[in-house]
């Protein structure tokens, strides 16, 4: 069974920091590229990052540039998002999604597989 499971969410304070994991199973991700999504309460979901699964080339929403980085290892079949700085905006559900093949987007309906999400709430 094809499978993606987010985890490292939480509670942090603003300034503060989290590494959220995206593990594959049932599938190799060395031909998917990856994207981070996030839904915030009341919002739609939307892009956050994503990467390539060719070059490791990289993309990031205007709100996390600077502050979140998305990286690869594909001997662990997982896929990190690090966030620093965090804002009491970056409070939402991320969750991680799947598409075969070399191009990376944040359009959601690109992606064929995803993870439950988790929580990542921001607060002092």
């Amino acid at each position: 069974q094809l499978q993606l499971v987010e985890s490292g969410g939480g509670l942090v304070q603003p300034g503060g920091s989290l590494r959220l994991s995206c593990a594959a199973s049932g599938f190799t991700l060395d031909y998917y590229a990856i994207g981070w999504f996030r839904q915030a309460p009341g919002k739609e979901r939307e892009g956050v990052s994503c990467i390539s699964s060719s070059d490791g080339s990289t993309y990031y929403a205007d709100s996390v540039k600077g502050r979140f980085t998305i990286s690869r290892d594909n001997a662990k079949n997982t896929v990190y998002l690090q966030m620093n700085s965090l804002k009491f905006e970056d409070t939402a559900v991320y969750y991680c999604a799947a598409r075969w093949g070399p191009i990376a987007t944040t359009r959601e309906r690109d992606y064929d597989y995803w993870g439950q999400g988790t929580q990542v709430t921001v607060s002092s």
